[in-house]
């Protein structure tokens, strides 16, 4: 029996995953990312997601050598670009405030990497099998004309405080947005759709299929 397993403790993560009705564990990656220059956005989202399942397949080697599975790790990694640049978490309220500034009246991209690592025993010993899936999502999201004023009675919501780009799409931060082509959900932090073709390719029956 495939064992689910989200290499995250997010809580918009686990929300969206909940609401497919799948059962899966929570095992969050605590590996310090590491960022190789000159990638693209798209190439940094995928290599975060790929460090983060590779961490938490060593923090389970020992079940995975010992049960029956195969194991099904889901991480993703999110991130906003704006003319090249990657924004991610604000560091405080001034940077929190700047970010959205440079996004007043403009379109951005939300680039989420999704992989799926399927693990399993093999019939040595002590040997894991391991392979990989994985996609990019990228959606674009237009900020209409935002006013200083507004943009600093956000902020201090702390809200934007733990979200890449400093605003988050499904909770106070909407009233930014204008027009999002592409997921909503991949602006969340997953994007549904992709994550769904990903875990039923790697053999977890997802909503009867």
């Amino acid at each position: 029996m495939n064992q689910l397993i989200l290499a995250s403790q997010s809580p918009r993560r686990i929300d969206l995953l909940n609401k497919l009705g799948v059962k899966f564990e929570v095992v969050p990656s605590d590996k310090e990312e590491v960022i190789q220059p000159g990638m693209s956005p798209e190439e940094v989202v995928l290599s975060i997601a790929e460090q983060k399942a590779e961490d938490v397949v060593l923090q389970l080697r020992k079940r995975i050598e010992s049960e029956d599975g195969p194991f099904l790790i889901l991480a993703a990694d999110t991130l906003v670009a704006y003319e090249g640049k990657l924004l991610g978490k604000p560091g405080d309220r001034n940077e929190a405030i700047e970010m959205l500034e440079s996004l007043s009246g403009k379109t951005h991209t939300v680039h989420t990497g999704v992989v799926v690592f399927r693990a399993e025993k093999t019939n040595s010993n002590g040997g894991i099998k391991k392979s990989v899936i994985n996609a990019v999502e990228t959606s674009y999201v237009t900020f209409r004309p935002l006013q200083r004023t507004e943009i600093e009675a956000y902020v201090d919501t702390q809200e934007p405080m733990d979200k890449a780009g400093a605003y988050a799409l499904q909770g106070i931060g909407a009233f930014l947005v204008s027009k999002v082509e592409g997921s909503d959900s991949n602006v969340i932090g997953l994007p549904v759709s992709r994550a769904v073709e990903l875990l039923r390719r790697s053999g977890l029956k997802v909503l009867g299929l």
